[in-house]
């Protein structure tokens, strides 16, 4: 988005360090996962009008709503649980790109 690069860079820092993270502590038997969440039902948002959320929610391609903090936990359980899930970068976003 427009005036956001320093938020960008941080995210990317991010999404940059995951797998050379995830390849130095394999030794020692722990493993690097990032989730990039999109838009989710946060007490942050609740704090937005009731149209502003709704608008929000539309944005997203599939399912065209909010995302559920159940659904950010269900992901990380199910992470948690393959082991062969390793220094990879988990979009949860239903394919939301924000516009500039």
């Amino acid at each position: 988005q427009v005036g956001q690069a320093a938020y960008s860079a941080s995210k990317g820092g991010i999404v940059a360090m995951t797998l050379p993270i995830a390849r130095d502590l394999a030794p020692l038997g722990i493993r690097v996962v990032t989730i990039a969440p999109g838009l989710f039902s946060t007490p942050l948002l609740a704090g937005l009008p009731e149209k502003v959320r709704k608008f929000l929610g539309q944005q997203v391609p599939f399912p065209p709503r909010l995302g559920d903090p159940a659904e950010f936990a269900h992901l990380v359980q199910a992470l948690a649980e393959n082991p062969m899930v390793n220094g990879e970068v988990v979009r949860l976003d239903g394919a939301l790109r924000m516009q500039p």
